[in-house]
């Protein structure tokens, strides 16, 4: 009887125990599965904020490019070299071609002398001694040494060939200038003439060049002069 009695009391003792077990440990699931869904959705917050930080974002990356292009003046300093080479080189010299057309070519080379231009003649086949045209023309402006070219309406005419030896070689330049002749050096341009070619009276024509020999190792002047 003890042991009938007894087994079902415990059967029935026995399944209320493990039914107990069972309930404790599916309540421990559950809150187990809540405080780990807390505690994830927690974690996942944080992780958010700090991946969407503006201020993260801004330190990391620096200041904005369009400032520093802003504060760039790249513009600005191009403009006065513009202006520096826009100027004109004749300005405030006041100096032009005098009016040397229609004037004898004499006249109009001394007119080009006093100023200090330099003169270019260059003779045609009519007839007179006048300048017909001047380049640069009348008027234009100019600077010192710059050369006029005159043409001149007919051919060039007879020059008068000066005796230059023994003369210093820049005193006879200006000589052979002022009659109209360019002088050709053979032997330097310092010292005294020794020789000249053609000689003094000798053949020649305006704008024609006469040879000179300058300095103590140019040879002396032939005595033979060129019968009249």
């Amino acid at each position: 009887m003890t042991d009938t009695s007894t087994g079902p009391q415990d059967a029935a003792g026995g399944g209320a125990s493990r039914a107990s077990m069972w309930l404790g440990g599916g309540l421990a699931v559950v809150l187990l599965a809540a405080i780990g869904a807390t505690g994830g959705w927690l974690l996942a917050g944080d992780g958010d904020k700090s991946q969407g930080d503006p201020l993260a974002a801004a330190t990391t990356t620096g200041p904005p490019t369009s400032r520093a292009t802003a504060a760039r003046p790249s513009t600005g300093r191009a403009t006065p070299s513009a202006v520096r080479t826009s100027a004109p080189a004749t300005r405030g010299t006041g100096l032009t071609v005098p009016p040397v057309v229609g004037a004898d070519f004499v006249q109009a080379r001394d007119m080009l002398r006093e100023q200090r231009l330099g003169w270019r003649l260059v003779f045609g086949g009519g007839a007179g001694r006048n300048v017909e045209s001047a380049a640069p023309a009348v008027g234009t402006a100019v600077t010192r040494g710059t050369t006029v070219e005159l043409q001149v309406a007919g051919p060039a005419p007879a020059a008068e060939v000066p005796d230059v030896v023994g003369k210093d070689c820049a005193k006879a330049v200006d000589e052979l200038v002022d009659e109209g002749l360019y002088p050709r050096y053979i032997s330097g341009r310092n010292g005294k003439v020794a020789r000249q070619e053609p000689v003094e009276d000798g053949s020649a024509r305006w704008n024609d060049e006469v040879s000179i020999w300058c300095g103590a190792g140019a040879p002396e002047q032939p005595t033979v002069k060129p019968s009249p």
